[in-house]
């Protein structure tokens, strides 16, 4: 019989499950904090990864006709040169005031393309654009984990539907998540026990990604990122809130 621990691992990855495979990102923002109330934190976050790499798999295996393969290989590429940019402003900027200035970008940001009239719209891939989001991606990723609002952006602006969107952002994670699995590996931190938590969570991960991707397929194309922008809205406060808890 299962523990109350475990029970909870498994209520929490399905609900984050949901989240990622509706909206194509985010489940990490609630995942690893709801884990750490149950898990340590150094099963918790290759947990996580573990998860995110087969969720990304099964969605690209699902919809890989709808990923825009040249939009993802350029995000990518741009973003290694952010994370290491990355990594040191997490090693060494005032943890403080980086959080409390990148939620306030996601929320202003998210407020102005909610409200605003005038936005930028890319007929096709646009070089300059792709490097902005995917750098700034690798930025955020190595900074705080937080990937997802400049490919936002950038799906936003080529009017990507739900659909492309969710599958091209799996495109972009699976490579960046199977390199986070390589380090925790070379690290000797996927031990028998984020294993165990990894098999114990499949059962409920597998219908959680069927269901995000119906959820996925009925938000109206125009509605969708409307639905992601309140997201990262949640997502600022989330960070902003953070540093004055801690």
């Amino acid at each position: 019989m299962m523990d109350y621990a475990t029970i909870a691992v498994l209520a929490i990855t399905f609900l984050a499950t949901v989240i990622r495979s509706t909206f194509g990102f985010g489940e990490a923002l609630i995942a690893v904090p709801l884990l750490i109330f149950f898990l340590p934190i150094d099963i918790a976050v290759p947990l996580s990864v573990l998860l995110s790499v087969f969720i990304a798999l099964v969605v690209v295996v699902q919809d890989h006709k709808k990923i825009h393969l040249s939009s993802a290989k350029w995000l990518i590429l741009f973003a290694l040169p952010g994370i290491p940019l990355g990594i040191v402003i997490l090693l060494y900027a005032n943890e403080f005031w980086v959080k409390i200035g990148l939620g306030t970008l996601l929320i202003f940001y998210s407020l102005y393309s909610l409200l605003g009239k005038s936005k930028i719209s890319l007929p096709k891939d646009n070089m300059f654009w792709l490097f902005i989001c995917g750098f700034a991606s690798g930025v955020f990723g190595g900074a705080y984990g937080i990937n997802g609002p400049p490919l936002v952006v950038y799906g936003n602006m080529r009017r990507w539907s739900a659909k492309h969107f969710r599958a091209t952002l799996q495109a972009y994670f699976l490579p960046a998540s199977l390199i986070g699995i390589i380090g925790y590996f070379a690290k000797g931190l996927l031990t028998a026990e984020v294993w165990k938590y990894f098999l114990y969570s499949l059962p409920v991960t597998v219908p959680a990604i069927f269901l995000g991707r119906y959820f996925n397929h009925r938000l109206k194309d125009d509605s969708f990122f409307k639905y992601v922008y309140w997201g990262l809205i949640l997502i600022g406060i989330i960070l902003v809130a953070d540093t004055f808890v801690q």
